[in-house]
């Protein structure tokens, strides 16, 4: 994030609140390079942070007012009260800041109140985290203003309650902790179950590789039911295989647990691509850190394979994405995200990345999708105060 951005986004909030902020800061959106829908099942999952921001000017208050506005959102200044928030009351998109308060409130930290404008570089809906850049920013931003000296993680679990409580998302920690914890050049092996963290080098561009981002442009939200019948469905499994959670289904062990499960046909498909999807990322992890780094693509693959087939959660347009570029020469290509659109990622050799482009393209105009949107991921920096 350049100064010139953060000085706009400075400017914007004297203009709102007639006085200059007390700070700047900055929270990353995400990219899963895999591990999908395993965080909520205490599992592993590889994240890294992407260049894309949401960037927000804040100071605080001692009335108890909280007053909320976004660059990127028609309408004015949002004015609510602290000690009136209620969760699932709000239905915009001022939830997702306002259940930040409420979870920091909740958990005992004196906030009370707070002048906020945001601006954001992550595209929405698009499976790449938007929601919880804007959570972790105005976290990041209470926690030094109010000096309660939280780490990334613990601001991480807050934001996660106040979506998962405030907001009415069943999400995980990942996307969370991946805003508030990547370090740049890195990917972030996490494991949500106790919440250690271990950032393995991921420089593609040394090794003449890049990792292309699609955004199909068909949007997802998170509170739909869908994704919540599919994390449902997850803690049904584990219950009747006498399990926490299915992180403690071994990999070694999945046909005999399936077996257990009989002729609960759904139940068996989200157990598989769940105790699958942790082998994967464990495989992806042992792969980058012994130096064969273009040996991930097809366990990338692999994984689109089983979010399409078990947990099928894909759709049209991230198939089309997906089988175009491994036809054009991709190494390999997956979804990413909570799924139902969203974005796909795609593992391509340098030389290889303007034929993968133009074949993803053509392939969306001839059946008549909107236009795809094609951005190379970078692996960058969590959240940081810019000012």
């Amino acid at each position: 994030m350049s100064e010139a951005a953060a000085e706009v986004v400075a400017g914007r909030f004297e203009e709102l609140y007639g006085a200059a902020p007390q700070g700047v800061w900055a929270a990353p959106g995400r990219v899963n390079l895999i591990g999908e829908h395993t965080d909520y099942n205490d599992g592993f999952v590889m994240p890294f942070a992407l260049p894309h921001t949401t960037v927000a000017a804040v100071s605080r208050r001692t009335d108890g007012v909280l007053r909320l506005h976004s660059s990127d959102i028609e309408g004015g200044v949002a004015d609510l009260r602290v000690d009136a928030l209620e969760p699932e009351s709000d239905g915009t998109w001022t939830a997702y800041p306002a259940g930040v308060v409420w979870a920091l409130v909740q958990a005992g930290h004196p906030v009370t109140g707070a002048d906020v404008h945001l601006a954001s570089t992550v595209p929405a809906g698009a499976g790449l985290s938007s929601s919880a850049a804007l959570e972790v920013v105005v976290a990041l931003a209470l926690n030094d203003l109010y000096g309660l000296g939280l780490k990334g993680w613990q601001l991480a679990r807050l934001c996660q309650r106040g979506e998962n409580v405030y907001v009415g998302a069943p999400v995980g920690i990942m996307d969370q902790t991946a805003s508030a914890c990547c370090t740049a050049g890195h990917a972030l092996f996490l494991d949500t179950r106790d919440l250690s963290q271990r950032q393995i080098p991921f420089d593609l561009a040394a090794e003449g590789m890049r990792l292309l981002v699609v955004d199909t442009q068909v949007k997802h939200e998170h509170s739909t039911g869908e994704y919540g019948r599919r994390r449902a469905g997850c803690e049904k499994g584990a219950a009747l295989l006498g399990v926490d959670a299915l992180r403690d289904v071994p990999y070694d062990g999945l046909d005999a647990a399936l077996d257990r499960l009989g002729d609960e046909e759904e139940v068996r498909r989200l157990v598989r691509h769940v105790v699958t999807e942790d082998e994967r990322v464990e495989r992806v992890v042992s792969l980058l850190e012994s130096g064969r780094t273009r040996e991930i693509g097809p366990v990338l693959t692999e994984g689109h394979a089983s979010l399409r087939d078990d947990f099928r959660i894909s759709c049209a347009e991230l198939d089309l994405v997906v089988d175009t570029a491994l036809s054009a020469g991709a190494l390999g290509a997956r979804m990413t995200g909570g799924g139902f659109g969203g974005s796909a990622i795609v593992l391509v050799e340098v030389p290889d990345v303007d034929t993968v482009t133009k074949a993803v393209k053509e392939a969306f105009a001839a059946a008549d999708f909107r236009a795809p949107r094609v951005f190379e991921a970078v692996p960058s920096a969590g959240a940081l105060r810019l000012r």
